[in-house]
């Protein structure tokens, strides 16, 4: 058996990395430290702990660490710890979206521009990443248009020029009428363009432009001072005021009573060229400085292009191991800079005011009847996760159940779950209940990771009164949990008007909470006729043949499509049934029998 003070006394005073397994042997939590033997007590000594922290340690069963050479071999193996076990507890993201680049296939003798969202090490020249996939289709469209390079897929020698030559979207090096120097020159262009030295291509654009007025080729002047004036536009609307860095990420947080949003700033080359917000809940009881750096962590596991620095509010306390780990990924020098004033910091605030608009955007109506919900309540925490289950049959026949899901003030209808009555037989809708939510609630107990029910849910609202909320505490009780149960009571027109306790105490809901507790009502009484409605057409179709022994779907389906009715399959002779495929002689008396 694990002992913990035992094993506490046994930690070195060494760097390196301590995995908590729960009693199921998952990990639930990595982290390093510079000093395991410090790091790790702390965990086990009574000290100001957030509840997050206390939840975590009170499920802790053993643990296990790994030693290591430095701070920064700590840090590695962390980040690769916390991918292979993606940890419960620890900061993680749930979005694996790839990001869009522009593509030059710069060893092709006439290359095209395109979208990737895999970077390869195949030669080519990549820019981005772009945050938002219009922004990098829009560019595309920008430079096909104004550089006229080729648009087709698969490039060869053609008969005659496509329209887009006729146009004039295209140079058509298909017919040979621009030469290899002349193409390349373009795509110089278009990669001083993409590298954000519009000077530089300006320049060379003017210096083309006189070239061509000094010959009188006047129509090839004007395309190419309509180039540089597009240029100049898409430049100025790109570009961020006041902005002298050329490669920066910015990282903008804000947290409210249900989650914190984290928003990303993508600056290349003085210019915004896109943005991303990422929600994380539960974590509002953790550090800002803890939750910007698990996002670090998680955010550039896997990128392969890396900013020369990242701006953020928060002074890390592993800051130079970051870096470090950083600069190895990238290949270059990364640096995590906090600015105390100036441009910069302007912009840090800017992406903070943006993280808190997003949130406040996404969370403010839900939040706000979150916290009315635990007030009208008087619960001790917000309900993050609710769930409201109904039980529909006719007259004992069909029994089935629904279970809906709201998490974070919004129904998530990929969470509802129906249910076949397996105990009961017969019209007793408590005992449903009972064994419905005993179901439910043994899923998350016995591996709310991959159950598929996830964790236990905050507060549990029973579409019935007295009897319901009782039948759900029986189920509590069987399996030992305590959660929050309140009914639903109804009025004369079916609709809910407020919530009751096991005590027969109502709690009158607002208007809002009202709407809110209404649709949840809905939700979870349509999951359940739709059920009963399956179930019942299913069993109400089935004919005297599914209860033959012996016939499953094949046999059935080749008999029907034989005989074309049961009444023909009746009147039939066992021989005629016996030349069906499948159908032996004996099992085709034993049809005619039983028919």
């Amino acid at each position: 058996m694990f002992d913990i003070e035992e094993e506490l006394k046994k930690l070195p005073e060494k760097p390196g990395v301590y995995l908590m397994h729960d009693k199921d042997d998952n990990v639930i939590y990595v982290g390093k430290a510079i000093v395991l033997k410090n790091r790790v007590r702390q965990y086990f000594r009574k000290n100001n702990k957030t509840p997050r922290i206390e939840k975590m340690v009170s499920l802790i069963d053993h643990f296990e660490y790994i030693v290591v050479g430095s701070e920064d071999e700590a840090l590695i193996l962390e980040c690769n710890l916390i991918k292979k076990y993606r940890p419960k507890f620890n900061v993680l993201l749930k979005d694996d979206k790839t990001y869009p680049y522009i593509k030059i296939d710069v060893k092709s003798d006439y290359p095209s521009v395109f979208i990737t969202r895999r970077i390869q090490n195949d030669g080519a020249k990549y820019f981005g990443p772009y945050a938002n996939a219009g922004a990098a289709k829009e560019m595309v469209s920008f430079i096909k248009e104004k550089f006229q390079i080729r648009q087709c897929k698969n490039f060869k020698n053609q008969d005659r020029a496509c329209l887009n030559y006729h146009i004039k979207k295209c140079l058509a090096p298909c017919m040979g009428y621009v030469s290899k120097e002349e193409y390349k020159n373009q795509i110089d262009q278009i990669s001083l363009l993409l590298d954000g030295k519009i000077d530089s291509i300006i320049k060379k654009l003017k210096e083309e432009m006189e070239e061509f007025s000094e010959k009188l080729e006047f129509e090839k002047a004007a395309t190419v001072r309509d180039r540089i004036l597009a240029i100049e536009r898409v430049s100025e609307k790109q570009k961020v005021s006041n902005i002298s860095e050329n490669n920066i990420d910015v990282i903008g947080l804000y947290k409210n009573e249900v989650t914190v949003c984290i928003e990303m700033f993508f600056i290349r080359n003085s210019k915004m060229i896109g943005r991303e917000h990422y929600f994380f809940d539960e974590l509002k009881d953790m550090e800002e400085s803890e939750i910007v750096s698990g996002f670090i962590k998680q955010y550039y596991m896997d990128k392969k292009d890396f900013p020369s620095k990242i701006m953020l509010r928060y002074k890390l306390e592993e800051k130079e191991a970051l870096e470090n780990w950083l600069s190895n990924k990238g290949n270059r020098k990364v640096e995590l800079k906090s600015p105390q004033k100036g441009e910069k910091l302007r912009f840090v605030e800017m992406a903070e005011l943006n993280s808190r608009i997003t949130l406040e955007n996404k969370t403010k109506d839900k939040t706000d009847i979150l916290i009315e919900l635990r007030d009208v309540l008087d619960l001790d925490e917000i309900p993050y996760k609710i769930e409201s289950f109904d039980i529909s049959n006719i007259s004992g026949t069909f029994i089935v159940a629904g279970m809906c899901v709201a998490q974070n003030g919004v129904i998530k209808r990929n969470l509802s779950r129906r249910f076949k009555i397996k105990t009961v037989y017969g019209q007793d809708d408590p005992r449903c209940m009972q064994e419905v939510v005993t179901r439910r609630l043994k899923h998350s107990i016995e591996d709310s990771n991959s159950s598929g029910f996830g964790a236990l849910p905050d507060l549990i609202l029973a579409d019935g009164g007295i009897t319901q909320i009782r039948a759900i505490k029986n189920a509590m009780n069987d399996v030992n949990v305590s959660i929050p149960v309140f009914g639903m009571v109804k009025d004369d027109k079916h609709s809910t008007r407020a919530l009751v306790d096991e005590d027969k105490n109502e709690y009158r809901i607002s208007e809002n909470l009202f709407n809110f507790i209404t649709s949840l009502q809905d939700e979870v009484h349509k999951t359940a006729i739709e059920y009963h409605r399956k179930v019942r057409d299913k069993e109400m179709t089935k004919s005297k043949l599914d209860y033959i022994e012996g016939i499953g779907d094949k046999k059935r389906t080749e008999l029907l499509k034989k005989f074309g009715s049961i009444k023909n399959i009746k009147e039939a002779s066992i021989e005629e049934i016996s030349e069906v495929k499948g159908i032996n002689k004996a099992l085709a008396e034993k049809i005619k029998n039983e028919l």
